[in-house]
């Protein structure tokens, strides 16, 4: 793991990159493997016949071991919404002025509805001055640790993916905060960040393993890294991919769906 700490001369960007003459040659053949023992398990675990709802595991289901316990207020999850916005943004080269009025306006925009941001409609002023001055707080944290992002490295902001395994009775969703690199280079070029505004524990290392692994299994070819900072703490784990992390990773993965079968 790699912590970035406030008083670091690094950023999370030179993190995430590294250094090209360190990368290794792309790993091709891990991905297969991974997928054997992937359908061997669930084989095993869920049987052959097709189930009337697939079980569906989300990077959500990787955070906390157990059954989750929905939060109170859903100011935790626009804080994290807005804060997405704002790195989205940022990545995008827009420059952000009031960054509680840009990303809302931002993810206004998106289509589809969403019941949250009626939700915003309704605070009252002290929750509204709440979440304002909480976003603020969390974009300059972001925008300190960020650093510098090239158009070269071909990023990609809330990139989803979707896995169907055992003959479609289990699904693996995904949604990457931020990618950058490719899989055609001549060496390991793809890393993964995700941004969370929660303090960095356990259950943010099983998430990082699960965006290498259903990255590998989109892609057939592993991510040279995986990493997630907070906006909370100031803190960045980073970690290249090797085939332990995967193997954890599954490992992982079957925990959740036996609790869930």
């Amino acid at each position: 793991m790699t912590s970035l700490l406030d008083d670091s001369p690094r950023c999370v960007m030179d993190v995430l990159r590294g250094e090209r003459s360190t990368r290794p040659d792309p790993d091709t053949a891990s991905a297969a493997r991974v997928r054997v023992v992937l359908e061997e398990s669930l084989a095993e675990l869920l049987g052959e016949d097709p189930r009337d709802e697939p079980i569906t595991v989300r990077a959500s289901s990787l955070r906390q071991e157990g059954p989750t316990r929905e939060s109170a207020s859903p100011l935790g999850p626009v804080r994290g919404i807005l804060v997405n916005q704002a790195l989205r943004l940022l990545c995008a080269g827009v420059e952000i002025g009031d960054v509680y009025r840009d990303t809302l306006c931002a993810w206004r925009a998106e289509p589809g509805e969403n019941y949250l941001t009626g939700y915003v409609d309704q605070l009252d002023g002290d929750d509204a001055a709440r979440l304002r001055a909480d976003v603020e707080a969390h974009w300059v944290t972001l925008k300190r640790s960020f650093g510098s992002l090239s158009n070269w490295w071909l990023p990609r902001t809330s990139l989803r993916a979707y896995q169907r395994l055992a003959g479609g009775n289990v699904i693996l969703r995904d949604m990457v905060d931020l990618m950058v690199g490719t899989t055609s280079s001549d060496v390991a070029s793809v890393a993964i960040l995700d941004v969370t505004t929660s303090p960095l524990d356990e259950g943010a290392e099983r998430v990082m393993r699960y965006h290498a692994l259903v990255q590998t299994l989109r892609t057939g070819i592993v991510p040279l890294r995986t990493s997630m900072f907070s906006t909370s703490t100031g803190e960045l784990w980073s970690v290249d991919v090797e085939s332990e992390l995967l193997s954890r990773s599954v490992d992982d993965v079957l925990r959740v769906i036996e609790g869930l079968a």
